[in-house]
């Protein structure tokens, strides 16, 4: 099994210190079938014969002996860090963006010590699993109807007198049966399964031999049929959340897009759209920054339309095009920001396409405090901004960049004063 890491926009040997060219096309195979590969998977990878190089995508690819794990790199010309330091990075982003709990010591020990990042949410999600299985599985009362030979609650008098009318010796039951092969324990059993296919640790792989003989009585359900719909968080069941999540990612049905078939020898491909989760990552921090203000953060909202029927000397009132801008700072159903995340560092220039796109913003969502936010490299300062006015009108583009190095903590501050600055 051949391994190797590359940053954002890096290049990996084919040949000698690299891959072979039979492992390169089964990567460039597993680029060209995920979601996020584009049209011949060149959004992922990109292969120029003698090296494959990596695109705006991070996290795991991987082919018939052997995976490419990518991680992000904000400016493809800046100084590469430390591949464990980067790692802890990422792990920090998609704990806050996909709420998994982990504490910063936490997050960076296991970045540390694990080889991959499809490595490191297995050995998450293994180690926590166990450690509640242990203290016990959570068990509900399901209705079953079944043929016994002695009475167990009610009888279900339809069946009995047609199915059942020539077995005297059955009676149609049904009843009421606390037991744990419940929707939740069954998607947990299922992501066993699949990781005991796909992880490589000898502890790991011990602890979900274990997890397979606790999991005995929970019933085998096809991936595509898990009962996802069916699961209820509550204050019973609250301890488990963090691992619905982490089955959530390991099984596919995230966001961030994942290529998981419990016995395909190409292994589990777990891909993040850095754009995305940088994104997601800053509205949840800004959430949480703002959540004792009378401001209210929306992502991915919005949703004004650009063009309508034109009639002279009437107001368009438009149906078509719509936006949906990054996050939007609103006060109560008044926008009083708007704020556009881009994954690059604007050092070589912001882009017209993006000057653009907040001009349609302030024109349509009727505001005059617009932000252009960017990664800042590391080193740089933890909150840089400068303010350019858009001609002929009052609105305001502020262009920041925001540390991600920072402490959590400090990383809601630093977009606390963002905002209070965009709107003096």
């Amino acid at each position: 099994m051949t391994h190797l890491t590359v940053h954002e926009w890096g290049r990996v040997a084919v040949g000698d210190d690299g891959f072979s060219r039979e492992q390169a096309d089964a990567l460039l195979a597993a680029a060209r079938g995920h979601a996020l590969g584009g049209a011949d998977g060149t959004d992922i990878l990109c292969d120029h014969h003698r090296f494959l190089r990596a695109r705006q995508v991070v996290g795991v690819v991987a082919g018939r002996g052997c995976s490419l794990e990518i991680l992000p790199k904000v400016d493809p010309d800046s100084v590469e860090e430390g591949t464990a330091t980067v790692r802890s990075r990422l792990v920090h982003m998609l704990d806050v963006a996909l709420g998994l709990d982990l504490s910063t010591g936490e997050a960076t020990a296991m970045a540390h010590r694990a080889d991959s990042l499809l490595e490191l949410f297995i050995t998450l999600f293994v180690d926590r699993l166990l450690a509640e299985v242990r203290r016990g599985l959570p068990r509900l009362y399901r209705s079953r109807e079944e043929d016994l030979r002695a009475l167990r609650g009610q009888l279900h008098v339809g069946r009995q007198f047609t199915v059942n009318a020539v077995r005297p010796d059955r009676l149609a039951c049904r009843f009421d049966e606390l037991g744990a092969d419940v929707p939740l324990m069954q998607i947990m059993k299922a992501c066993v399964l699949l990781l005991t296919w796909h992880a490589r640790a000898a502890d790991t792989q011990r602890k979900l031999s274990e997890l397979r003989f606790l999991f005995a009585d929970i019933s085998d359900v096809p991936s595509g049929a898990l009962p996802w719909r069916e699961v209820r968080i509550d204050r019973s069941s609250r301890r488990w959340r963090t691992l619905l999540e982490l089955a959530l990612l390991l099984l596919g049905t995230r966001w961030q897009e994942t290529r998981a078939d419990a016995r395909a020898p190409e292994g589990v491909t777990l891909l993040f759209p850095m754009n995305e989760l940088f994104e997601h990552y800053i509205a949840v921090q800004l959430r949480h920054a703002l959540a004792d203000t009378e401001l209210d953060v929306v992502a991915q909202g919005g949703f004004a339309y650009c063009l309508g029927p034109w009639r002279d000397g009437t107001t368009v009132v438009a149906d078509s095009h719509p936006t949906r801008p990054d996050i939007l700072v609103k006060r109560g159903n008044r926008v009083v920001a708007v704020l556009d995340t881009k994954w690059k560092h604007p050092e070589k220039g912001i882009s017209h396409a993006d000057i653009y796109q907040m001009m349609a913003y302030a024109r349509l969502y009727d505001c005059q405090r617009l932000t252009l936010l960017y990664p800042a490299l590391p080193g740089e300062e933890a909150l840089s901004t400068h303010s350019r006015g858009i001609a002929r009108g009052a609105e305001r583009l502020d262009v920041a960049t925001i540390s991600l190095e920072q402490l959590p903590t400090d990383v809601r501050a630093a977009l606390r004063h963002l905002v209070a600055n965009a709107l003096t």
